[in-house]
């Protein structure tokens, strides 16, 4: 099915075609934020320095293509994203976007914080291509999917920011836009929205809509994206698959030695590569998202570039805020059996999901003797939502049995 996705798309026509766009910053050395000041420093200096944040950027998306951009902070992602958008124009180059876009950027952007959620919503859907009587038609479903039914009528600077993000998703998803564009400010959002929004992609991509899409969790990328392109200061390090690009994000996010920690030797390669990881929901399938309370496994494939005598398999869970939530390893299973050169495996954790309802990064990695020695680790290779209807504030939700005796 992949591979029929793969040749419709490059039957497709370009959606969108950047061809050597540059674009650069300039940053003042001298600031000021009053006529006085200028008035009083009329001879203070003028220089300042030049920010490139785009660099002869050139690439093509196939109409119907989930294209993926990812990179560093700073490496251009979102000034890409405004440009295509018309919040900025370039410095050189050409961008050609041929069909309706919707931006779904920057948290605020085309929002006026002085306006209610009802008019801001009618303003905007009629700003990306609606008529006033598809807006009015299609706003109870755009304040149902934001979840906002009790807060239509007050004013947007009373809105937290988790407000205002589901707000602008749910409008930029309604208008029937050709291209989305969507920025990583997704992350911002609670898991139970992320959850959300991820059923609107699957949506968005049965129904052969162009999306652009920058974000950092290469399990998203992984799940969603045909191709991606990587950016890193400013310009095009590579465009491809999605796997080869996130292997290559973390070298380049975290260098080449933490990111992999491999463990290099005169006598060859490093000793062990993890390829991938995801997590499987109780019925098999592979899951962004899961409830909390039911069996849950997260797996990564290796591959053993020499014999390794006594590996050790271990998962590291992470929530939002970084805090280590708990390590799933293989030495609770007692010793693992040698793995010759050229071997592959896939290595599975299965648990009982208590985890509390938020959004988890894996950090997979293989050791090797005892003490053990770390050979490879690939930091936040995915991620895990959890999803519940109750929030008790714990980082897990252990199950107890209750018995209350009354003295």
């Amino acid at each position: 099915m992949a591979e029929g996705r793969a040749e419709l798309l490059e039957q497709a026509p370009a959606a969108v075609s950047v061809e050597r766009v540059s674009k650069a910053f300039r940053l003042p050395h001298q600031r000021y934020s009053t006529l006085k000041e200028r008035a009083l420093h009329p001879f203070a200096s003028s220089t300042y320095d030049v920010l490139q944040a785009l660099d002869d950027v050139s690439f093509d998306v196939r109409a119907g293509e989930f294209f993926g951009i990812v990179g560093r902070n700073g490496s251009g992602k979102s000034t890409m994203l405004k440009c295509l958008a018309g919040i900025y124009s370039v410095d050189e180059g050409e961008i050609a976007v041929n069909g309706r876009l919707s931006p779904f950027i920057e948290l605020g952007v085309g929002f006026n914080p002085e306006l209610t959620a009802r008019d801001n919503v009618m303003i905007n859907a009629i700003m990306l291509g609606l008529t006033r009587k598809q807006a009015r038609e299609r706003f109870d479903d755009i304040i149902a999917f934001a979840e906002l039914e009790e807060f239509v009528d007050l004013k947007l600077k009373n809105y937290s920011s988790g407000m205002s993000i589901r707000l602008g998703f749910s409008t930029a998803i309604q208008v029937d836009a050709d291209i989305v564009l969507v920025d990583e400010v997704l992350a911002v959002g609670d898991a139970a929205f992320q959850a959300k929004c991820f059923g609107e992609f699957e949506r968005l991509r049965r129904e052969g809509r162009t999306i652009l899409f920058v974000t950092h969790d290469m399990g998203t990328v992984e799940r969603f994206c045909d191709r991606v392109m990587l950016l890193e200061r400013g310009e095009v390090v590579d465009i491809g698959q999605p796997r080869p690009i996130a292997q290559q994000y973390a070298e380049l996010n975290f260098g080449r030695a933490s990111a992999a920690r491999a463990q290099v030797s005169a006598d060859g390669p490093a000793a062990v590569r993890i390829t991938a990881a995801w997590c499987e929901d109780e019925t098999g399938e592979r899951a962004l998202a899961v409830d909390q309370g039911s069996s849950c496994r997260a797996c990564f494939d290796v591959e053993f570039d020499r014999a390794v005598d006594q590996p050790l398999f271990a998962i590291t869970f992470r929530n939002d805020v970084r805090h280590t939530i708990f390590v799933a390893t293989s030495a609770q299973h007692g010793p693992q059996e040698p793995f010759a050169a050229g071997e592959r495996a896939t290595v599975c954790f299965e648990f009982p999901n208590w985890l509390a309802p938020t959004r988890y990064t894996l950090t997979p990695s293989v050791s090797e003797g005892v003490p053990p020695q770390e050979l490879i680790r690939a930091d936040d290779l995915t991620a895990l939502i959890v999803e519940s209807g109750m929030a008790t504030g714990s980082v897990v939700d252990v199950p107890t049995a209750l018995e209350v005796i009354r003295r």
